[in-house]
């Protein structure tokens, strides 16, 4: 590396309290039209270090839409510039495939041909390879292979030979850009692989550390000389009142279907968050940046105009109820300007609290994520839990 890009990333480590030794990763997690939310926070990452993030970053890593922005990123696209390709790509990918077209009855919903053909226009027919060869930046990009019935680690690393390795890194990067966004239901698979974050590994920050340390190149990583930013890309907590639990709304079987669904990534997502924060991996610098989408969270980060978005009736963020935060779909492209909105307000809550991204953005005490909301009531349940009659009269 030239001597100028070394003090450039020196400075940027030094302002983002970053050790000098560190190898810096970036994980991304999946969430639809969500990540433009995460673009907000990585933009300013970049005005903070005045570098792009394919400078900064040692290994970028994501998994479904944050598999696409670490793909651009790895095409040596800045933030700005990935913020701008994305809304054309998503805008693409979510084009209905006919009005027949229904998730549940007639699947897959969306129709893969323009954002196939965007991308192309876009990165060509590059290799993963060739992308980190120019970019210089390490990548991993995660799909579910369904007839190996396992997850499928597509990584490309340059060694301290600058040499290139990875088992698929002759790959074009836009089939792996394509295969981790193929989300069942919302689109057909790509041959044998579907969504990266279909199952549990929405958050792909256990596996970036996993295969940086272990199945990278020797001697480039090391466990105890690492930072981790890893990216949330906003999240609902289902919180469904004691009393609703036994007859739930709608058809019980496509209630716990989706539940379940939707809770299994949270569960693993969060699983991690809590394994890293627990200290067991001791020296690892671990920075978790999510929010959930209800208004006690909402009302945790500034108020802004949301007067002049169209697909809202309400004049400030602050206004927006339960059931509005909730409703926000994955799919939802008339979404893009909330999710502007609370990623900007979200990347002046860090910059308040935190400083320029410099710690990880939870609760000291208990170890939780600082803007996601929690639910729990420990004294009722402890209450009930303990009393013969509760247990013995509660329906069964």
């Amino acid at each position: 590396m030239p001597t100028n890009d070394t003090t450039r990333r020196s400075k940027a480590f030094e302002a983002l309290n970053i050790s000098s030794d560190h190898k810096l990763i970036l994980s991304l997690d999946g969430g639809g039209i969500r990540g433009i939310l995460t673009l907000q926070l990585l933009k300013k990452i970049e005005e903070i270090a005045q570098m792009p993030c394919y400078e900064l970053f040692d290994m970028v890593a994501g998994t479904s839409t944050g598999g696409i922005i670490a793909g651009l990123f790895a095409a040596s696209k800045s933030a700005t510039e990935v913020e701008k390709l994305y809304k054309k790509l998503v805008t693409k990918v979510f084009k209905k495939r006919d009005w027949k077209a229904n998730r549940f009855l007639n699947p897959p919903l969306y129709d893969k041909e323009n954002y196939r053909t965007a991308l192309k226009e876009l990165i060509g027919n590059i290799s993963m390879e060739e992308a980190v060869q120019q970019s210089k930046v390490d990548l991993l990009i995660t799909a579910k292979d369904i007839t190996a019935g396992e997850e499928a680690f597509f990584g490309c690393f340059i060694d301290m030979e600058n040499t290139t390795i990875g088992t698929y890194k002759d790959v074009l990067l836009r089939s792996v850009m394509e295969a981790t966004m193929s989300a069942p239901t919302y689109f057909t698979p790509l041959e044998r692989f579907v969504d990266g974050g279909s199952t549990t590994y929405n958050n792909p920050t256990l596996s970036a550390i996993m295969e940086a340390v272990h199945y990278g190149p020797m001697n480039k990583y090391d466990l105890d000389k690492l930072t981790v930013f890893s990216f949330g890309t906003g999240t609902t907590v289902q919180y469904i009142k004691p009393d609703q639990t036994y007859n739930p709304k709608g058809i019980d079987a496509m209630f716990w279907l989706n539940l379940i669904m939707a809770e299994s990534s949270r569960d693993a997502s969060d699983m991690q968050n809590n394994l890293i924060r627990s200290g067991l991996i001791p020296k690892l610098d671990y920075r978790r940046f999510q929010i959930s989408f209800d208004r006690a969270a909402i009302h945790k980060i500034p108020n802004k105009s949301i007067a002049e978005i169209d697909d809202t009736k309400e004049n400030w963020l602050w206004d927006l109820t339960n059931e509005e935060l909730l409703g926000i779909e994955l799919d939802d492209v008339g979404r893009f300007p909330l999710m502007e909105i609370i990623g900007q307000s979200m990347t002046e809550f860090i910059m308040q609290s935190g400083g320029a991204f410099k710690n990880d953005l939870c609760d000291t005490i208990k170890k939780r994520d600082l803007l996601v909301t929690s639910f729990g009531d420990v004294a009722r349940i402890k209450a009930q839990m303990q009393d013969p009659d509760w247990l013995d009269n509660y329906e069964s």
